[in-house]
């Protein structure tokens, strides 16, 4: 026996996380060829009904479609070019925009159906059932991508036609009227199946990517990752370089198991330091990399040292390796740099700012030194 897919059954269609999400939407909205020839198709239809029958109902829905077909136009176009800019939330929205247009112009074709029931216009009756299935084909297009969607257009669309039917005295009508939430069943199926191999798919797509642009150890971003994060953010930024003081002692004394560990502790620390407007990377072994956007002249070197010294401040406290207190320290070399950053830039101000990290460490550890200075500054932990 076939069950209704409930609450619980939904959940386990929705994405995992926001990036698949976003790409999910951004594919609902790839569907302008389509719902442009559904928009002409059913617009000359319902307007040749209403001109043929001059019926106030036709009319009105022949209108409705009409305003439907332009209003769904418009968002698909608006989308694409405001997709870029969309954050997590605002797909979210645009989903829901582009699930309540469907279900509009659904719910104006099974109208069209109903209407043609109503007058005993056989012609009218095929042509607006022809349509409906037409568009309903067109959804199914989309069960692999957003199936609560599909399922709720199909069902706002199917509703008029089954009611439409049943109202009819004659069997056949009733009968068809039967196959429909059959239809409409079939379509919860295939939606089901097609959405998880299809996210399946998309999870494992990701994470690649992930592989490829984070470290394993941390989940920090890695090298690769920090370099296209600084080459693509626009304004002024903070650069800091971070390695830790006594690491290898820990290492040493508690184990490897143990110092993974504290790496990875550290760069919770350190993402929690740089907030979610920067970006905390790790470059390999005990070194990371803060990128973080800063104000103009004096006011980003202030921030930057602000940075800097909180990072070196927050990794100086005591850390918990088995629950056995560590205590270890941080150096830090910095610079802001300004907008635009070729490679042979890249490469500089990664040069600029090791030298100063090394700086730095020589002074002693626990300290700041910048990259355009000779001399360094003391960060007072506490």
């Amino acid at each position: 026996m076939v069950r209704a897919m409930g609450p619980k059954s939904f959940l386990k269609l929705l994405p995992p996380n926001a990036a698949i999400r976003r790409e999910l939407v951004d594919l609902l909205y790839t569907s302008l060829p389509q719902v442009t020839a559904v928009n002409a198709a059913s617009i000359t239809a319902s307007v040749a009904l209403a001109a043929a029958h001059r019926d106030p109902g036709y009319i009105a829905i022949s209108f409705a479609i009409v305003v439907n077909a332009i209003g769904r136009t418009v968002s698909l176009l608006r989308y694409k070019k405001r997709a870029a800019q969309l954050s997590d939330k605002d797909v979210i929205l645009w989903e829901r925009i582009y699930a309540a247009a469907a279900a509009s112009f659904g719910l104006a074709l099974g109208a069209l159906s109903f209407r043609a029931f109503q007058l005993d216009d056989g012609p009218g009756a095929w042509l607006a059932f022809g349509l409906s299935m037409s568009y309903c084909v067109g959804m199914v297009s989309r069960a692999a991508i957003r199936p609560w969607v599909v399922l709720t257009t199909a069902a706002v669309l199917l509703a008029p036609t089954l009611v439409g039917g049943l109202m009819r005295p004659e069997i056949s009508y009733r009968l068809g009227a039967g196959m429909l939430v059959l239809f409409w069943f079939t379509i919860r199926e295939a939606s089901r199946h097609l959405s998880k191999a299809f996210i399946e798919r998309l999870e494992a797509k990701h994470a690649l990517a992930r592989q490829a642009n984070h470290d394993f150890l941390t989940g920090l971003p890695n090298r690769a990752a920090f370099l296209d994060a600084l080459a693509g953010v626009g304004g002024t930024v903070a650069v800091v370089a971070i390695d830790l003081d006594g690491f290898k002692p820990v290492n040493d004394r508690h184990g490897h198991h143990a110092g993974d560990d504290l790496l990875r502790q550290v760069a919770e620390r350190l993402s929690d330091c740089v907030g979610t407007g920067g970006m905390a990377a790790r470059f390999g072994g005990d070194e990371f990399m803060l990128l973080k956007p800063v104000g103009n002249a004096a006011e980003g070197r202030d921030q930057a040292l602000g940075l800097a010294r909180e990072a070196v401040r927050t990794l100086s406290m005591p850390f918990l390796l088995s629950d056995i207190p560590v205590v270890i320290g941080a150096s830090a070399g910095l610079l802001v740099n300004d907008a635009p950053r070729s490679d042979g830039a890249l490469t500089h101000i990664l040069r600029r700012v090791d030298a100063a990290l090394y700086a730095a460490k020589r002074a002693g550890g626990g300290h700041c030194s910048w990259a355009d200075q000779h001399d360094t500054t003391l960060c007072q932990v506490g």
